[in-house]
């Protein structure tokens, strides 16, 4: 979403287990708010690494299906801040803030540190995005919404973290917008399935304009049947409202 412009790349069991030693901090549905085990749990979570600790959360989604996580926002760590910047394009447009890569990663620890400790403080606002456009096939203009650099550290951490949980949740045939898929996957995939298959038809269809008109409440909404930690969603609808 981010252009130069270019981008910087959302059963039921019928018997639910005994979470099992270790596993991420969720709660049920049904039940009472919070977990008792959390504070065990951020202890030993210090002495991991982000993917070990991103490797505990996607085993609870995948074994408990039905279950909210409460206690994601502590993942928000220095090293995920750290690498989400290492990951974002180096030659991506500034935002409103006029701050491109590598003016950031002139005193990079530094930023990271500060911006984690707004986060955590909850004295971190996202800034509105520099709205730019760039031209379609029919001669329409597309519009892009660019965000500023700290704020793509912050939605790409975040998504690395909200993809732990739901790359368990997602169907086989679903390729957009997923972590190791592209568009050239699911074009693939079909040409398989026209190839292996008695095919009559197909039907090619868009949604005009889907992303200016998609209901960002209702996919909060939708995303808090598995997100029950309030600082995450809270921040989810700061970024949204910008």
């Amino acid at each position: 979403m981010y252009g130069e412009e270019k981008s910087d790349s959302l059963i039921v069991a019928a018997k639910q287990a005994n979470n099992p030693k270790g596993a991420e901090s969720v709660e049920r549905r049904s039940g009472a708010k919070g977990n008792a085990e959390q504070p065990h749990m951020r202890r030993t979570q210090s002495r991991e690494s982000m993917s070990q600790r991103l490797s505990r959360v996607r085993e609870a989604a995948k074994q408990r299906k039905k279950e909210r996580f409460t206690a994601l926002f502590h993942l928000l760590t220095v090293e995920a801040l750290e690498a989400a910047f290492l990951s974002l394009s180096r030659k991506a447009a500034a935002g409103v803030d006029g701050i491109r890569w590598m003016d950031y990663a002139g005193n990079m620890k530094n930023n990271i540190t500060d911006l984690h400790r707004r986060l955590h403080q909850g004295s971190y606002r996202a800034q509105p995005g520099r709205r730019h456009y760039i031209p379609k096939a029919d001669g329409k203009q597309r519009p892009l919404g660019i965000a500023s650099l700290e704020d793509k550290i912050v939605q790409y951490a975040l998504v690395k973290i909200l993809n732990a949980v739901y790359e368990n949740d997602f169907m086989g045939f679903s390729y957009g917008f997923r972590p190791g898929r592209s568009q050239h996957d699911a074009l693939d995939a079909l040409a398989t399935g026209l190839v292996r298959t008695n095919v009559n038809w197909v039907l090619d269809a868009d949604i005009s304009q889907f992303f200016d008109r998609v209901s960002h409440e209702w996919l909060i909404r939708f995303t808090e049947h598995r997100i029950g930690d309030r600082r995450v969603i809270r921040l989810m609808r700061s970024s949204h409202d910008r």
